[in-house]
């Protein structure tokens, strides 16, 4: 299901992803509109759930997170307790930036950043301690080439 927005609402998510720190003169400015009509508009797009939380990037090999990994999980295991058990171990483990559940051979996909090999190693033991999984695969990502949260309306 999609929210009906406009292309005024596109231009000013647009501004938004761009730079959520952006004045309301200045999105109004760039959208050829005036600052309480953004206002109003943004403010039911909150509402109606098209933005959601707003928050920082941080950059994490300057705070020392120099490693990432996609950490691949196949498990035997399908019940709902062992699932809801898994997605809470997820949910409390910060490391975990993402986690996806998979059609095909592999059940989830996690992307996990983390100081080094030894902080993935505790991370790993701390997993599999948790949860029964089956196999767990991890690729140490070389370079990042591309990450970007915005959407391209």
């Amino acid at each position: 299901m999609s929210a009906r927005i406009d292309e005024i609402d596109r231009k000013i998510l647009r501004e938004l992803q761009e730079d959520a720190s952006q004045s309301l003169d200045e999105i109004a400015k760039k959208t050829g509109s005036s600052k309480t009509p953004v206002w109003n508009r943004i403010r039911k797009m909150r509402e109606i759930g098209v933005i959601g939380q707003q928050t920082v990037k941080l950059d994490a090999e300057l705070l020392g997170f120099e490693a990432c990994f996609f950490v691949l999980v196949r498990t035997s295991e399908h019940e709902a307790a062992w699932q809801a058990a898994f997605l809470k171990t997820l949910r409390e483990r910060p490391e975990v930036q993402e986690a996806h559940r998979l059609a095909g051979d592999i059940d989830y996909i996690l992307k996990v950043r983390v100081q080094n090999a030894r902080a993935y190693d505790a991370f790993y033991q701390a997993l599999i301690s948790e949860v029964k999984v089956f196999n767990v695969t991890a690729l140490l990502s070389m370079e990042e080439i591309k990450s970007t949260t915005m959407l391209p309306i």
